[in-house]
């Protein structure tokens, strides 16, 4: 039986979408695959539906990259309340238990961060998409099962307090790849004594992106209204610039010859460590390389438009 041929615009790009409040990021992804008429599209690290804020979603090539934003920081600004346990340590879950915040004042907050700074130890909370024998935790919390997780390093590179008004505080957060933070928020409530949960949550940034120049979902349908996919693919930025934060090579017409076989070559001039991206004499990006350890650029994940 023949493979199913997919329908759908061969389109390349990425959106910097802000997500909206109360849908989960595979229907928000769904949705914005289904107006853009993409082929191939991909969303680059799930927030709760509880949560808003940014969350690229990677057309066609640009979903090769996905990994590398996967893999990159996250900030977010938390609202954080004191004094009751949930569930789901959010706002979604039922109440476990209410506890008075006794002495808790800014000075208590601002002595406890330093001890969630740097790389630490952090559970995984059951109510998350890490599977336990092919199964999704949430869905055996759901049920009522609980089985037990391995701790996970994490690294919290700043933790700052922004506001104030007990019960609630707001925290500007910037994490490693895979930090809960509602599980951060349970975590000082309980060294805090009174307990807490997560009342909101925003994703500020991924990478070098940042949430200061996103594209609502009004904004796409607006332009999918307007019948025009030019005014839509406006809103796009290119496949490159999800990795902004890296240097830039631009290799010769020979080495990018032999790069495009997948071979390792020598650039003058070249950063001696770490990820590249690669571009051809006229710049035209080719893909990311990493610096081996004989000085050579090898290529890692090439792009064919």
């Amino acid at each position: 039986m023949g493979r199913r041929k997919q329908s759908g615009r061969n389109l390349n790009g990425i959106l910097l979408l802000d997500k909206p409040l109360g849908v989960t990021s595979n229907a928000a992804l769904q949705t914005v695959k289904q107006l853009y008429r993409a082929r191939k599209a991909g969303h680059t690290g799930s927030l709760d539906p509880m949560a808003n804020g940014l969350l690229p979603i990677c057309f066609g090539i640009a979903t090769k990259l996905s990994t590398f934003l996967l893999d990159a920081d996250k900030k977010y600004r938390v609202t954080v309340r004191l004094g009751v346990t949930t569930t789901t340590a959010d706002a979604e879950g039922d109440v476990l238990e209410e506890k008075p915040l006794g002495d808790v004042d800014q000075a208590a907050i601002e002595a406890v961060l330093p001890q969630f700074s740097g790389p630490i130890q952090q559970l995984p909370p059951m109510y998350s998409a890490i599977k336990h024998k092919g199964e999704r935790l949430y869905k055996l919390a759901r049920q009522g099962i609980e089985v037990e997780r391995k701790p996970r390093e994490i690294t919290i590179y700043s933790l700052q307090l922004v506001e104030m008004k007990l019960p609630e505080f707001v925290l500007d957060v910037h994490c490693s790849k895979g930090t809960y933070v509602r599980t951060l928020a349970e975590d000082i409530g309980k060294v805090l004594g009174c307990g807490a949960h997560v009342s909101a949550l925003r994703r500020t940034a991924v990478g070098s992106y940042a949430d200061d120049n996103l594209v609502d979902m009004a904004m796409v349908q607006d332009a999918a209204a307007s019948g025009s996919f030019i005014e839509m693919d406006k809103l796009l930025l290119p496949i490159d610039s999800a990795l902004n934060h890296w240097p830039a090579v631009n290799l010769s017409p020979d080495s990018a010859f032999y790069l495009r076989q997948g071979q390792a070559v020598m650039v003058p001039n070249a950063p001696t460590s770490g990820w590249l991206r690669l571009y051809d004499k006229s710049g035209l990006f080719l893909g990311v390389g990493q610096i081996a350890d004989d000085g050579k650029v090898a290529p890692k994940k090439l792009i064919t438009v």
